[in-house]
């Protein structure tokens, strides 16, 4: 079974720590300026008291905005154990630049891929900072990423990144990137300045995203200073890491259909990454027979069809390689609704390979695995109408 290419809906950049002061507003970036605190000898010796010769290494440095830390939880086992893992410098270091970033790409025979941000999607999210300075680092990031993508429009696939701090700027942004030639925005999935996505506030922001043609993909992550799953009760990396991707999708998705957002805008496009996709025969049978027939006067304004219903008519959902249920989520959503995203450069997924990707996924027919790798994701992402909206501007 051969796949002709694969398109890859979740691929991140690294953004260097130089590019902030160059393309952020400089009255912004002087009152919270972005820095890192690197390890101190002193600190070295005294770890080395506690902890023994294994501790006498340089910490990799704490990531500040301002005076906060740019990571929640980021503290000295986690430093640590960083130290001890696989090693992703020069994923890392390919990911800062397109050049290089298609070079992967060639590598792992990907022919196009959408791009999200790493540590811009903390920054912008980040519940400890005014809602101007979110904006002025959504604007930096997203003007960033045009200078990054248009070095090959055809291949990489930019995802603009929106503050949603202060929702009354929400559409001022969007009219920037659609005018970058831009069909799809992400979003994180928690409560961000104290809104969950499904908040009224939105409405507006919702509206002109449908009537504009853009996708909405929502992507979290483990270490956000925001309410994330699991951190109200755990505080080591495998717990939180655990919960964050996974409990935080299925909740966005809960939100939205409980907001009524799903019923009044039928053609708005969601995706759900970097979770996998084996949590949905569970969310999807628990809502549609559990929770929807118990009190049907309670959603009878907001929720008029069996939840599944919504996820079928306008949802995508990433797949892990080599996770279970894949069956019985093509079963329940159809094989048109699934993506592939590599999740590259980040560690906790470079042990999963393109290579053999047809073999890996074996249990699939030829044409769902064309869906799943190639269009599937050309459908989500409006490929095609980007690629001749670039056109069209040269």
């Amino acid at each position: 079974m051969q796949n002709k290419r694969i398109i890859d809906s979740d691929r991140h950049v690294m953004e260097p720590l130089d590019m902030w002061r160059q393309y952020v507003d400089d009255a912004v970036f002087a009152r919270y300026p972005l820095s890192l605190v690197h390890d101190t000898e002193e600190a070295m010796q005294e770890r080395v008291k506690r902890l023994g010769f294994a501790a006498s290494k340089k910490l990799p440095p704490t990531f500040m905005i301002g005076d906060k830390t740019v990571l929640s939880g980021w503290g000295e086992a986690l430093q640590l154990a960083c130290l001890e893992v696989k090693n992703s410098e020069a994923e890392r270091l390919k990911a800062m630049s397109p050049d290089t970033q298609l070079a992967s790409m060639d590598e792992a025979n990907i022919a196009v891929a959408s791009i999200f941000p790493t540590f811009g999607g903390m920054i912008v999210n980040h519940n400890h900072i005014p809602a101007e300075v979110s904006l002025a680092y959504a604007d930096g990031y997203n003007s960033w990423l045009k200078q990054y993508c248009d070095y090959d429009p055809g291949r990489l696939n930019a995802v603009g990144l929106i503050s949603r701090h202060d929702p009354n700027t929400m559409l001022a942004q969007l009219d920037r990137i659609i005018a970058n030639g831009w069909r799809c925005i992400t979003l994180r999935p928690e409560v961000v300045a104290g809104r969950a996505l499904g908040h009224h506030d939105y409405e507006a922001f919702w509206q002109a995203c449908e009537s504009n043609g853009v996708s909405i993909a929502i992507h979290g992550g483990t270490h956000a200073n925001l309410p994330t799953a699991g951190t109200e009760r755990f505080d080591s990396h495998f717990a939180m890491h655990a919960c964050s991707h996974s409990m935080e999708i299925q909740m966005a998705f809960l939100s939205l259909l409980d907001a009524g957002v799903l019923e009044r805008y039928p053609t708005l496009k969601f995706a759900f990454l970097e979770a996998g996709a084996s949590w949905l025969p569970h969310w999807l049978w628990r809502l549609d027979n559990i929770c929807y027939p118990e009190f049907p006067s309670l959603t009878k304004d907001t929720i008029t069809m069996p939840p599944s219903e919504y996820f079928k008519r306008q949802c995508w959902v990433s797949i892990e390689l080599g996770e279970p249920c894949l069956r019985q989520v093509i079963d329940i959503i159809g094989p048109d609704k699934l993506l592939y995203g590599t999740d590259y450069p980040h560690p906790d997924h470079l042990q999963f390979t393109t290579k053999d990707i047809a073999a890996q996924l074996d249990d699939l027919s030829e044409a769902e695995l064309h869906n799943l790798l190639d269009s599937n994701a050309s459908n989500f992402f409006s490929l095609d109408s980007n690629l001749a909206s670039h056109q069209a501007r040269r």
